[in-house]
């Protein structure tokens, strides 16, 4: 089966690519550096002749309103169209848990726009939303730090390792279109800003963390129930504590 990754050489693009590839699949990592442009069309049309399955795991370069929004509406109509065009017969899509509740934040609203989409293509389709990946812990940190502090909600969070997000799209890939949306979510249900502080701790970062209710999340305030799942998940094995001895170390 041909199929084509667009981001593929991103963090979950690639390993995605891999265990693909692996099960013996023609794998297409498509992106900019390819020859592979979602936002001007280029290339599009010849990455996608005759593939069966295409799953976009590309993210916006800026996280600016207007810029973010932009992206993932013209991203998402030049992928579309393309796939229409080809025969393509099961679009794949990853997004963010939460994403319906977070729309005071520009980003969320990208990708709720992205998501309405891919439900009005006329494509077989899969939407999987993921908790937020362990991987974005320093962002997370960096996001909300002045000076020394880092200010971050105590909200919950239920963070997953990025190995086990691309395991679960492989396996979305090679399962028939579920034309809705699935979940996905880590094993540990954890405030976030103690797991902020335990990730700084176990970095030998100085900074500390203050928890606070008001801090805004990208530019949304959060609750409890915001970025932790509610829709019988997939849940990955793999505790922060796992993922830290593996695939994060002190500066």
């Amino acid at each position: 089966m041909k199929i084509v990754v667009i981001g593929g050489t991103g963090l979950i693009g690639s390993k995605t690519v891999e265990r693909l590839r692996k099960c013996g699949h023609e794998v297409i990592a498509a992106s900019p550096n390819s020859g592979v442009n979602t936002i001007t069309g280029e290339g599009l049309a010849e990455a996608l002749a005759g593939a069966e399955v295409v799953l976009d795991l590309a993210n916006s370069p800026s996280f600016e309103d207007k810029a973010v929004l932009e992206f993932f509406e013209t991203s998402g109509r030049n992928l579309l169209a393309a796939e229409k065009a080809a025969g393509v017969r099961h679009h794949i899509a990853l997004s963010v848990v939460g994403t319906e509740r977070l729309q005071e934040s520009g980003y969320f609203r990208g990708k709720l726009a992205q998501e309405q989409l891919i439900r009005a293509s006329g494509i077989s389709y899969t939407i999987v939303h993921s908790t937020q990946f362990m991987e974005f812990l320093s962002g997370i940190a960096q996001s909300g730090t002045v000076g020394q502090t880092v200010r971050l909600s105590p909200a919950y969070v239920q963070p997953i390792a990025s190995d086990e997000v691309a395991d679960a799209m492989a396996d979305v890939a090679l399962s028939a279109p579920a034309n809705k949306t699935i979940e996905i979510s880590g094993p540990e249900r954890v405030r976030l800003s103690e797991l902020v502080a335990r990730y700084l701790k176990a970095m030998k970062d100085p900074r500390t963390v203050e928890a606070d209710a008001e801090a805004k999340y990208f530019g949304a305030r959060l609750n409890d129930q915001s970025l932790v799942s509610d829709d019988d998940p997939r849940l990955g094995s793999i505790t922060f504590e796992q993922w830290f001895a593996t695939s994060a170390r002190p500066k």
